[in-house]
């Protein structure tokens, strides 16, 4: 039996032979490159040869690790983006709260330095919140009775007249503003001296000055303070400043408008003013009635003492002549005796 392969499947040199052979060419290759350089110029031809091969092949590797960079990145970009805008959230919150902290360091400094300029004791309050009815303009306060603050006293911030007191509790107080519709607080006019009234609820956030007439020296711009004709108000705070005159030709009267000087709803520090009108005594002075009452104490003892005199002279003139006639001596000291009580009395009368 032949056990040759067939001629196709011959396999020519042993695997061992090739293995000998193909080592000492390396090892030849290796001795005289190194000695002689001779290979330089192959290995180049070969490194430009194989260079698009060497790409082709490393293509894969390097869209592999650019995407995987790629995701890295993004995720990283994400978070830090995620970090600044929370930073900057709270940067801004954090510059909101300083520039709200310093306005109301700089409104404090004002309040505190109109109190200690005030001659009328002043007690500085905080605004709690609005008043419940959305038709009313009233804002609540945090002092009350306890803190000596009584309804009708004037509530002030460091421009002028923000409201009055209405209402007061133990630890609250309600504040009537003056844009109320039901407000209404005596003014005049810093230029000329024109008084006037000024009522609330004209135009949103005005006040409005009725019945004015026509021909009234009025101006925009004019200031208007308090006049304190009506015990409530201090004379000479600050109110409101003209802003608009409508004068109508078929009327007597024409309508002003102003606008409050005060931050009405703009500042949550404010200072209730705790006056009280001197009201002029209709009593007359102790030393006027004294001198009264000397002068008819005085007047009353020279009548008496007419009246002694008269007694005198006529018991003298009844031990001399007794049989004259005593009545008409008599009649004369009951006169002068009447004369006395009825001039005492009109004294008293007086």
């Amino acid at each position: 039996m032949d056990y040759t392969p067939p001629p196709l499947f011959k396999q020519g040199t042993s695997a061992f032979a090739r293995l000998v052979i193909f080592v000492t060419m390396a090892l030849v290759l290796l001795v005289v490159d190194a000695r002689f350089d001779a290979l330089s110029t192959v290995r180049q031809i070969a490194a430009t040869v194989l260079m698009p091969v060497e790409r082709a092949v490393l293509v894969p590797r390097d869209m592999a690790r650019t995407a995987f960079d790629y995701l890295q990145s993004s995720a990283a970009l994400a978070s830090e983006n995620r970090e600044l805008r929370r930073r900057a959230v709270a940067q801004a919150d954090d510059a909101l709260r300083q520039a709200q902290l310093e306005a109301e360091n700089r409104q404090l400094r004002k309040l505190l330095d109109l109190k200690e300029q005030s001659a009328t004791p002043v007690t500085a309050a905080e605004v709690l919140y609005d008043a419940r009815d959305p038709y009313s303009q009233r804002i609540v306060i945090d002092r009350g009775s306890q803190h000596d603050v009584r309804a009708g006293y004037p509530v002030i911030d460091d421009r002028g007249v923000v409201g009055q007191v209405t209402r007061v509790t133990p630890f609250q107080s309600e504040v009537t503003l003056l844009t109320d519709k039901d407000q209404a607080i005596p003014v005049q006019v810093v230029r000329n001296g024109l008084r006037s009234l000024a009522f609330g609820g004209g135009k949103a956030g005005m006040l409005d000055l009725r019945f004015m007439a026509a021909s009234a020296d009025l101006q925009q711009g004019d200031l208007l303070v308090t006049s304190g004709l009506d015990g409530v108000y201090p004379p000479g705070l600050p109110v409101a400043r003209i802003v608009q005159i409508e004068r109508k030709a078929d009327t007597a009267f024409s309508r002003v408008y102003c606008e409050p000087v005060a931050g009405v709803r703009s500042h949550r520090q404010l200072l209730v003013v705790r006056y009280d009108a001197e009201k002029p005594s209709r009593e007359l002075p102790a030393g006027d009635n004294g001198n009264s009452t000397a002068g008819k104490a005085s007047k009353t003892e020279k009548a008496g003492k007419a009246a002694e005199k008269a007694e005198k002279a006529e018991k003298a003139e009844k031990g001399d002549k007794a049989d004259k006639a005593p009545k008409p001596k008599a009649d004369t000291a009951a006169t002068i005796a009447t004369a006395s009580s009825t001039a005492s009395s009109q004294e008293q009368k007086r």
